[in-house]
């Protein structure tokens, strides 16, 4: 294990930044030894970890007790760690910032909410709170707090779209956004009823434009909540959808509406990386919701430095050292994750601070080249627009 003290030293650079959160930094370098046996193993299980760890401990229990023993520390404060890291992160970048609401679950158990930013074909995660909860809809007063963590972690010369799926279309969350001034995008159910001043009520799943059309309403109302609206509506069936989307909004909406709420799609392969395509969160022996929240700190991290590292390979033109595909085919985490494994065989040098350029991806992914053609050939909507 002769390569993990120089990754070590190199996840100190990056994350000794913000060390006074920390407290004691005896809880860092641990924090830090866990994301190097998560890199190195690509595995959440502490058995696993437990060889890379360079420590005095003669034995593997010794040390998998000590990693165990953090995931108990109720002094590890997972927001108060993990905000001013998002912070320094997101200062530089200007203009809107995209945020996505979702849930998962974990061994059928446990309810996962996270917000998370989409970048560059995967959502990365700034806050998450874990449920002893079986089914991924939850309430808005279960979330709130999560919820007005993540607001503290976002600067406030960023202007905020939130994207939220069917299972948070909820008259509260609504009204939450609205005294927080951030704008939204609410993909809502069928059986939502909306008002049209001229053409009364209906649900809105009566509203079914033909293939290739888009049906944007602007000026309704929702149900009996008389103190919402007016807002806007986009109906219309994306490409590669497997349904019509009825897209709530608070500005008018039009084909961009489709392509902005898109974006929350990046969680899925987020979700996917988290489980059985990458860290196989699921194979963690951890069954208590606070430990798995601290859980999340460590795969948060992993996820930022290997998405910032695959992003400076890129930028490096060293792409091809570890992507064999002509255009990129590899996510950027993939791209940073299989770089920092070559670095170390190799000992070539790995990034030295946390920073994730802003703005749209120079080199978006094309596994497909059929599919991407057809995607950016066709045209996205024929459409119009009608006021209520």
């Amino acid at each position: 294990m002769t390569t993990t003290p120089q990754l070590y030293d190199t996840l100190w650079k990056v994350f000794s930044t913000n060390r006074h959160v920390w407290g004691d930094l005896r809880r860092l370098k641990t924090f830090l030894w866990m994301m190097i046996g998560l890199i190195m193993e690509g595995s959440v299980h502490m058995p696993d970890w437990a060889p890379y760890v360079v420590s005095r401990a003669q034995k593997a229990a010794s040390t998998v007790r000590r990693l165990g023993r953090w995931f108990q520390n109720e002094h590890i404060d997972v927001a108060r760690i993990w905000r001013p890291y998002v912070r320094s992160i997101l200062e530089g970048w200007e203009g809107r910032l995209v945020v996505i609401l979702d849930t998962t679950t974990l061994w059928g158990q446990f309810c996962w909410v996270r917000v998370s930013i989409p970048y560059r074909g995967r959502a990365l995660p700034i806050a998450w709170s874990i449920l002893a909860h079986r089914s991924t809809r939850v309430s808005f007063a279960v979330y709130r707090q999560m919820l007005e963590q993540a607001a503290t972690m976002l600067p406030l010369h960023l202007e905020v779209v939130l994207l939220a799926d069917r299972g948070f279309a909820d008259y509260a969350l609504i009204r939450w956004l609205r005294a927080q001034g951030w704008h939204w995008r609410l993909r809502i159910k069928r059986s939502f009823r909306i008002y049209r001043p001229r053409h009364g009520w209906c649900s809105v799943k009566a509203l079914t434009p033909s293939v290739g059309r888009a049906l944007c309403l602007h000026g309704v109302s929702l149900g009996v909540q008389k103190d919402l609206g007016p807002f806007y509506l986009a109906v219309g069936l994306p490409f590669s959808a497997q349904g019509l989307w009825y897209i709530l909004s608070d500005e008018p909406t039009s084909l961009a509406t489709f392509e902005e709420y898109a974006q929350r799609m990046h969680i899925e392969a987020s979700i996917l990386d988290d489980k059985s395509n990458g860290f196989r969160v699921e194979s963690s022996y951890l069954q208590d919701p606070q430990a798995l929240e601290r859980l999340g700190l460590v795969l948060a991290a992993v996820t930022f430095f290997l998405v910032a590292q695959g992003v400076q390979v890129v930028a490096a033109q060293q792409r091809r050292l570890v992507d064999p595909h002509w255009f990129r085919g590899a996510s950027y985490l993939k791209i940073g994750w299989r770089y920092v494994k070559r670095a170390l065989l190799y000992h070539q040098p790995l990034l030295q601070r946390l920073w994730l350029p802003g703005g749209p991806d120079p080199e978006p992914a094309k596994a497909s080249r059929p599919q991407y053609a057809l995607r950016h050939s066709l045209p996205f909507f024929r459409w119009k627009v009608l006021h209520a």
